[in-house]
């Protein structure tokens, strides 16, 4: 073999040794990140689902350890209580970075106030059903199954996540009415269920200058029907709402609703928020969010407790 011909073969194996280097390279340089063990970047901890004027009403997120943007991972929305006055999305807090770590994408949304945005109820439902439209329009985004949405919250805030599925006819302006706001599940702690008996109460105030209708269209209650999603009650026999809660839950059950419940003997409203129950409601949703497939039951992690949440630095009143 000539001289000329061994040293064009050479050359050959060097280029076929340098392009399987540069290959190696480019795999090293797209896929870094994955490579190295470093977490793939999550979308921000706080999305704007809705701006109203200035007023941006933002959604706070909890994304699990292991995140990745191609889950498909089921999600919960809280929303806060406070007599659709005050409150904040630091309430459900807790009950967020628990069910994070156990798996779920979690988030937790602020929306129009009476004290600060001086609005009626029926405002807070809109912007409960815009939330919910949000977090199913940008499941890709957040690594969610938008087929596996649960609704939560407490109080003012239960009866919100129950209207994101019971309400009809109410939506804001700029909503992208094809994205139904409807969740897959319900987890609603002492729920206000029934608007239109606040009429003439003591809780009168918080309802004038709603008309008959509208308080109709937001009381749960009152549009009850075997088409409901999974649903679980969380309520204190001492609660001044348990008696439309116990009716909610009958009227289900003899339609053949997906709805059970869970009463803590002797507690009034609210308790959920307190430890030991705080603990322990959350471990009734846990449980509940085994039952519906979207939790494993393993591996768990330890429950919150306000007292471990107060001295982590991030509490909110």
């Amino acid at each position: 073999m000539s001289t000329v011909a061994i040293a064009t073969r050479n050359q050959i194996r060097l280029l076929k040794r340098a392009g399987a280097l540069l290959g190696v390279t480019a795999v090293l340089l797209g896929n870094g990140a994955a490579l190295l063990g470093a977490e793939e970047p999550k979308p921000p901890a706080q999305q704007v689902y809705k701006t109203i004027g200035k007023r941006q009403l933002t959604l706070d997120l909890d994304y699990p350890p292991d995140w990745k943007p191609a889950d498909k991972r089921p999600a919960i929305l809280f929303f806060f209580g406070g007599g659709w006055t005050g409150g904040t999305p630091g309430q459900f807090r807790p009950q967020a970075e628990y069910f994070a770590k156990r798996g779920l994408v979690c988030a937790r949304a602020d929306y129009r106030l009476r004290l600060r945005d001086k609005v009626r109820p029926d405002k807070c439902v809109e912007d409960a059903i815009s939330a919910m439209r949000w977090m199913r329009s940008h499941a890709a985004l957040l690594g969610v199954d938008p087929n596996r949405i649960v609704a939560s919250g407490g109080s003012a805030g239960g009866h919100l996540a129950a209207c994101t599925f019971f309400a009809e006819g109410i939506n804001a302006p700029g909503d992208d009415q094809s994205v139904s706001p409807k969740p897959n599940a319900l987890i609603l702690y002492n729920p206000v269920l029934n608007m239109v008996a606040l009429r003439g109460g003591d809780a009168d105030d918080l309802v004038t200058g709603l008309d008959d209708e509208m308080l109709k269209r937001i009381s749960p209650l009152l549009h009850v029907g075997k088409e409901a999603p999974r649903t679980l009650l969380i309520d204190g026999t001492k609660d001044q709402f348990n008696s439309e809660i116990r009716e909610f839950v009958q009227k289900s059950k003899t339609l053949g609703a997906p709805v059970e419940a869970w009463f803590a003997e002797g507690q009034p409203h609210a308790f959920f928020n307190v430890s030991p129950w705080l603990g322990k409601t959350t471990e009734q949703a846990d449980e509940f969010l085994c039952r519906i497939g979207y939790l494993g039951k393993e591996p768990k992690v330890p429950l919150p407790t306000r007292a471990s949440f107060a001295h982590s630095g991030n509490a909110k009143k």
